[in-house]
């Protein structure tokens, strides 16, 4: 079986490797375009979770749970759907 938390905590690790080779302004960039993907990817796992049969028990923790959950995945994956890189890019060249 594939572990998830594994391959979430290598991607993690790979994305902040590149960010030691940008300058410090370019750094601050980077982590605010990756922040602006990490919303977007949270949107639209929130849309796509919303579901009647969902993994969490229908407590009334649930949407607590499936908010933190959704929040923790999306800012785990941001900086890899481009998104971010896009955003970036563009802001560094008109700067």
């Amino acid at each position: 079986m594939l572990d998830v938390s594994n391959a979430i905590n290598s991607y993690s690790a790979s994305k902040t490797a590149g960010i030691g080779t940008l300058s410090k302004d370019d750094a601050k960039l980077k982590e605010k375009t990756d922040a602006f993907e990490s919303v977007i990817v949270k949107q639209v796992l929130d849309i796509a979770l919303d579901e009647k049969y969902s993994i969490f028990p229908d407590d009334a923790g649930k949407d607590i749970y499936k908010s933190m959950y959704t929040e923790t995945l999306s800012n785990s994956v941001s900086g890899g759907f481009g998104y971010s890189k896009m955003l970036f890019d563009f802001l560094k060249e008109r700067a």
